[in-house]
């Protein structure tokens, strides 16, 4: 029996967003599109620096010197923050692993890329609201309608600790006014409080 090809960098990343990461891993659509927004990235700037089409790439091409100029240009040139360069280069390791398991005969390339390192970096101390400051801000609010919902969203933000994409995502259903009441919260990761 001959040996299969080796799958072509295209067809690797088209396997890895539409296998791996929707029905292996069932990844939240977040996270896949946080992953979709890295390769679009990926690929515009091996486009530029390499001059070729991403359907012309080769894994060979994504080596460890040309992560780390990409990781460089999104610094740079893009004004990325260290956090948000982490995560791009989070996205292409997941890639990158998912290609060792898949075309074995590319784990020495895989390795080599593997070891561009995450950068490190001081995370800012939070500060918090005073007492009379938190108070001001939860009657901030005018007696208009608009007003008295964002005195509702303000005091449950406060009160739940929620972050805001928790609290927009709050469906009439989460609400609970019997007995004891609670509002139900989805977070990030598909967490549920």
């Amino acid at each position: 029996m001959p040996n299969a090809p080796a799958p072509s960098f295209a067809a690797l990343v088209q396997e890895f967003f539409t296998e791996y990461l929707v029905r292996q891993r069932a990844l939240s659509p977040c996270t896949i599109a946080a992953y979709r927004d890295a390769f679009t990235l990926l690929l515009a700037f091996a486009e530029e620096r390499l001059r070729k089409s991403p359907t012309a790439l080769t894994l060979a091409e994504i080596d460890r010197d040309f992560l780390a100029a990409f990781l460089d240009h999104l610094e740079h040139a893009r004004q990325n923050v260290v956090r948000t360069r982490n995560a791009r280069l989070a996205a292409v390791r997941s890639f990158l692993t998912f290609v060792a398991r898949r075309d074995v005969a590319s784990l020495h390339l895989v390795e080599q890329a593997l070891t561009v390192p995450m950068k490190r970096f001081d995370r800012p101390m939070l500060g918090f609201l005073s007492r009379d400051e938190m108070q001001a801000l939860l009657d901030a609010p005018d007696a208009t309608w608009l007003g008295a919902r964002d005195r509702l969203l303000f005091t449950l933000l406060y009160n739940t600790g929620a972050r805001v994409s928790e609290i927009v995502g709050v469906r009439v259903g989460d609400v609970v006014l019997r007995d004891a009441p609670c509002v139900h919260l989805r977070g990030k990761g598909r967490k549920q409080r």
